[in-house]
């Protein structure tokens, strides 16, 4: 194998978490008295750590972003969180890549206790040898993660390791940390022309049998 190291994301990657995210989403808009948004902007939501996205959407102060990720976070863990599906052929996937050698890792912004709560969920962790979301008080950013994915498998030079992921903030987190990217738009990223523009050269692919070619070649 060419790479030393295959890190994913989780939403959009892993497993498509789109009805649960997007259920607590509108629990917090509703609660909060926020004005409601269209689908596509609600769509946004998804991958992005979710401060972030409401004080894109909203332009809201720090009291009520802090408010609305607390709002977010109580209604995703106790009411929505396990409103998942792995993508089909994802299984298998892993399950191959383990067996040609490949440590692998998750590297996701999604707080870490909802992350092993959900892998544990769907029988993803015998699958990886490493897997770390963000911290409690999202203080780690996409690089950090992968930063620290490496140091703990050991993977010593950068280059030989890649990151695969559905939106311009993996490729973000995956230059700044010096790890290749290879892009999917199956999942919540990547569906405008911009944002194909902006990963260069790096390739986006449209489904797993062709991410699985263009790991192995």
């Amino acid at each position: 194998m060419k790479w030393d190291c295959i890190l994913f994301d989780l939403d959009g990657t892993l497993l498509d978490t789109s009805v649960g995210v997007l259920k607590a989403v509108k629990y917090t808009i509703d609660k909060m008295g926020l004005p409601p948004v269209e689908d596509e902007i609600m769509k946004t939501f998804i991958g992005p750590p979710i401060y972030e996205s409401f004080q894109s959407v909203y332009q809201l102060s720090q009291e009520q972003v802090d408010e609305a990720t607390e709002t977010f976070r109580d209604a995703y863990k106790d009411r929505f969180l396990l409103e998942a599906t792995p993508y089909e052929g994802i299984y298998e996937l892993l399950d191959f890549l383990k067996e040609q050698g490949c440590k692998l890792a998750v590297a996701t912004n999604k707080r870490h206790d909802y992350t092993m709560k959900l892998l544990e969920h769907f029988d993803f962790p015998r699958r990886f040898d490493y897997i770390l979301g963000s911290d409690f008080a999202n203080t780690m950013k996409k690089a950090d993660i992968i930063k620290t994915c490496l140091k703990e498998l050991q993977v010593t030079d950068s280059k030989n390791a890649i990151i695969v992921g559905d939106t311009i903030h993996d490729y973000n987190g995956a230059q700044i940390a010096g790890v290749r990217f290879v892009g999917i738009d199956y999942g919540f990223g990547f569906k405008a022309q911009e944002d194909y523009e902006l990963v260069g050269e790096e390739p986006v692919l449209s489904n797993l049998d062709e991410l699985k070619e263009y790991l192995i070649r």
